[in-house]
């Protein structure tokens, strides 16, 4: 690996902040503390920042020559309300609140880029430091975006970075296209009429159109779009009743559906909404249909995807540049990568046996309780974003 030697240098005190901040994690729109360091660390090595787009988010701007180029590049700093198994010193000290999806490493790896382009000024153009809210459900990017963040900040491409426990520290995955899913929700409040169980003719039983309903989403999958496009229908919450001996009046159903393309999604809305109106009358009941869509698919450009697959290949070899497969978890860099070109990786954690002393018991993987990140990681990613800002404004 061809890691630069000042971010070697700086690691442990990079991994000290990384730490400082896995310690004290934060929910969505309430990263006071951390965009306060980020903010203060920026500032100490002589980085303007902007701040408040999103609410706590941060932008660093740094500029360098003539150029009217510019590139921005993301992390994300909120934490999840989960409570954490590990014990080693760094674990969270406000319980039910834990870094688990290692957004205190995507800080700590563009904080250790920052440091050194401020240091290593190699470019010609502006390199946008984005700092941003609230990835966790909170749509922290669309918000940083509807407040004016490529207005007030134009760049030509944008690009971000996850870390992914099971891909082995030193390699990265990338590709064009859709990467990560469209995440949505649905509410679907079946109407029938109670009655007495032993009496059931008396009323419009709303389980059975329930059970009935399943069944029938799974039917969109298989025999409505085609076999090729990828979709998924969870239903993952059914609500109904109160009592053994009582027929209830309404059962409610919860869910979520997942995309790649927004054409698939589109059809998919419809069907469940035509597929719920239609099993309820035909059972002689109504229902209430509620389709909410959250963050769209995560979708790689192609020529950002390429240049910045040169750059990895240029640090760890080819063959360490993994093909990116799709997963179906989402990711609201989609909406800036609506908005500009750009591209998002994944670069390896490892499989956990990075982790120190005092770890919990179970695997080290994304939004679990015994989850932590790989510090090694830091000059790694720090050295892609450096090497990424110099060759897109060389």
């Amino acid at each position: 690996m061809k890691v630069l030697d000042s971010l070697v240098t700086h690691a442990a005190s990079i991994s000290a902040l990384r730490r400082d901040i896995h310690a004290h994690p934060e929910l969505s729109f309430q990263e006071l503390r951390t965009s306060d360091l980020v903010a203060q660390k920026l500032t100490e090595w002589g980085i303007p920042i902007h701040r408040g787009l999103g609410q706590t988010g941060v932008v660093g701007i740094l500029k360098n020559g003539n150029s009217p180029r510019a590139i921005g590049l993301r992390a994300d700093m909120d934490a999840l309300p989960m409570q954490e198994f590990n014990q080693f010193a760094h674990t969270s000290q406000h319980p039910g609140k834990m870094h688990a999806c290692g957004h205190d490493g995507h800080v700590a790896m563009l904080l250790a880029a920052a440091q050194h382009l401020a240091q290593h000024r190699h470019f010609d153009g502006t390199v946008y430091f984005i700092f941003q809210p609230a990835e966790e459900g909170g749509g922290g990017a669309r918000e940083m975006i509807q407040d004016g963040l490529f207005t007030q900040f134009p760049m030509q491409a944008v690009f971000g970075m996850h870390n992914w426990p099971g891909l082995a520290l030193g390699q990265f995955a990338l590709s064009a296209g859709p990467v990560m899913a469209s995440s949505n929700e649905f509410k679907i409040t079946i109407h029938g009429k109670g009655s007495h169980a032993a009496l059931p003719h008396n009323g419009v039983d709303p389980v059975p159109v329930a059970c009935q309903m399943v069944q029938a989403f799974q039917t969109i999958i298989s025999r409505n779009k085609k076999p090729v496009d990828a979709g998924v229908i969870s239903v993952t919450m059914i609500h109904t009743g109160e009592a053994t001996n009582v027929v209830p009046d309404h059962c409610e159903m919860q869910g979520t559906v997942r995309t790649f393309s927004l054409d698939v999604l589109d059809l998919i809305e419809q069907r469940m909404r035509e597929v719920a109106q239609h099993t309820c009358a035909a059972f002689g009941a109504t229902c209430t249909f509620e389709f909410e869509r959250n963050y769209p698919p995560t979708i790689n450009h192609a020529a950002e995807s390429d240049l910045a697959r040169q750059v990895m290949a240029d640090i760890v070899g080819p063959s360490n540049v993994q093909l990116q497969e799709p997963t179906m978890g989402a990711e609201d860099f989609s909406y800036m990568l609506q908005a500009v070109p750009g591209a998002y990786c994944f670069i390896g954690n490892g499989d956990g046996t990075h982790r120190e002393m005092g770890h919990g018991e179970g695997p080290c993987t994304l939004h679990n309780p015994n989850y932590d990140f790989n510090d090694h990681l830091i000059p790694l990613g720090g050295t892609y974003w450096v090497r990424l800002v110099e060759r897109f404004l060389s």
